[in-house]
Parts: C-alpha cells; sequence; structure tokens
C-alpha cells in the first residue's frame, strides 16, 4: 500500500526528533571524554568540544598506575553485584502479595509503603540505627541493607505484577501448583522486563554510591572506587594527598573530574546493552487456551 504525504512527513519528523534526542544525550558524555584526554591548557582555555585538544592519557596513567584502584573496582563490583540481587529478590518478594487485591491485609500495608516515599528518619537516626543499633559500621551490609528497598521500585513491580493475566495462575493451580512455584515459575519468567530495570536501576545506584560508604566504612581497603575518585577530586587541587604525582598537578587538577566522571559511568554503559532488550519486550498475553 502507498504510504500517504502525511506519513511520510510524520517518519521524517520522528526520525529528526529522535536523532535530536541521540545528540542531546551523547553530547555530555562526549565531551566528558574528550575533557578527560585533553591538556589543561585547552581545557582551561574553552577549546573542548566533543573531540580531544592536545592529546594526553595523563590523568588516567596517573589515577590507573596506583594498584589499589583495581581493589577499589574489585568492591564496587562486589557491593553491586551482591546488592542487586538481594535489592531484586526482595523487591519482588515484597511486591507479589501487595498486588494481589484478594489478601485480607493489602489495603493496610499499602499506605505504609506510600508513607516512606515522602518521609524519612533522618540521617542521625539512620547513622545510629545501621552503626550503633545494627553494629553494621564497616560491613558490606551498611552499603546494600539500608537501600536494598526502594518503595518507587516496590510500586513499579507491584503494578507490574497486577497487570499480569489471572487465567494464568488459575491454570497454574488447576495443575497442582502453590503459591510458591506459581511466583517462581509463572510470575518471575513473565516479569523479565520490569526485573531487568529494577536491576540497572539497582546497580546504578550502588555503584555511583560515594556518601553511604564514606559514613559507615573505616577501613580504607573497603572503599568502593566511587569513593576512591571522589577523594582525588576533592584532593585536585594537591594531588600528593591523594598519592598522585606533584610534576602533574595543573593536568590532573584540570581533567581528574572528567576522568573520574567517564571511569566511573563507562562500566554502567557497558552493562546497558546486555539489559535493553528486556525493556522492550512484551509480556505473555493470551497463553491460557480457552
Amino acid at each position: 500500500m502507498k504510504e500517504s504525504a502525511s506519513y511520510r512527513v510524520f517518519q521524517v519528523m520522528n526520525g529528526f526528533i529522535m536523532a535530536l534526542v541521540v545528540v542531546m544525550t551523547l553530547y555530555p558524555f562526549l565531551y566528558l571524554v574528550a575533557q578527560s584526554f585533553s591538556s589543561e591548557a585547552a581545557v582551561y582555555a574553552g577549546k573542548v568540544t566533543i573531540f580531544p585538544v592536545d592529546f594526553t592519557d595523563q590523568t588516567y596513567r596517573a589515577v590507573l598506575s596506583r594498584p589499589e584502584f583495581f581493589n577499589y573496582y574489585g568492591n564496587t563490583i562486589l557491593y553491586a553485584i551482591v546488592g542487586t540481587v538481594i535489592s531484586v529478590a526482595a523487591t519482588a518478594v515484597m511486591s507479589y502479595p501487595l498486588s494481589k487485591d484478594r489478601l485480607r491485609l493489602n489495603k493496610f500495608f499499602i499506605p505504609f509503603v506510600l508513607f516512606t516515599m515522602y518521609f524519612g528518619g533522618g540521617l542521625i537516626p539512620n547513622y545510629i540505627l545501621i552503626a550503633k543499633t545494627l553494629h553494621m559500621r564497616d560491613t558490606i551490609w551498611a552499603i546494600i541493607i539500608p537501600g536494598a528497598i526502594s518503595a518507587f521500585n516496590v510500586i513499579l513491580v507491584k503494578t507490574f505484577f497486577a497487570s499480569l493475566p489471572n487465567e494464568l495462575e488459575e491454570a497454574a493451580k488447576v495443575d497442582g501448583l502453590g503459591v510458591y512455584r506459581i511466583f517462581l515459575r509463572i510470575t518471575l519468567p513473565l516479569s523479565k522486563p520490569i526485573l531487568a530495570t529494577m536491576v540497572l536501576f539497582s546497580m546504578v545506584s550502588i555503584w555511583n554510591n560515594w556518601f553511604g560508604p564514606s559514613l559507615y566504612l573505616e577501613s580504607k581497603d573497603k572503599w568502593p572506587v566511587a569513593l576512591y575518585l571522589r577523594q582525588i577530586i576533592d584532593s585536585a587541587i594537591n594531588p600528593t594527598e591523594a598519592g598522585l604525582s606533584s610534576d602533574a598537578t595543573a593536568q590532573i587538577a584540570a581533567t581528574i573530574k572528567s576522568t573520574a566522571m567517564v571511569l566511573t559511568s563507562l562500566p554502567i554503559i557497558c552493562l546497558y546493552p546486555f539489559v535493553q532488550k528486556y525493556f522492550v519486550q512484551g509480556m505473555m498475553i493470551g497463553s491460557v487456551k480457552g
């Protein structure tokens, strides 16, 4: 069938808008990469756009040459993997019963979940709870447990679970499956799109977290890479405080922020293509034969 003129105009405009969004999204990151590889004089002169000027990798060599940098990266990977598994599992387990209207206390607990989105105990009570009451200071659990369940994520997953056809569970009950087996064999496999989204949300949150570790981690060898790079940024005026070479002071001070952002963001950017396919994956409809 021949396309109408209005449809062709729509396609052209749609392509143009999408291209514009891509450019607006990529430009900040390309600018950071270019700045991190540019000379100190070019950065301060404002000559850098999306291509490096007077190419140099001095700041990367200064940061990556420290052996403990890879130890910090290993800590971050450990925190991100363990924290993501716990967060996604806890969120799914909490959201599943809340998505069932037939449960008597369903409407009683949902307001408590929503309440935590708007009100919190504050920094000092949280610190006392984690460090003094639960004795989790200077442990991996102080980084993972406090943010394991997000009220916003619970609402998202609950809404997705509620949209799944009830006929699937009814058919599974007829086949003799119990509640737990229905959850593991029916609900979770159909929920890959929302679970993949939760994986990305949780991993990005843990990966970029430096404030929590700065409060609860006393041992420097347990730091995540974000906190280490934060320390280098704070010490950029005097890099020797961070163990960096003093003869590269000006260059490091000019590009350390861009370098730190690139080193922190790159692993998550590499992870996204493997998770993105689930974002557009539809759930199974009409699986139950009439």
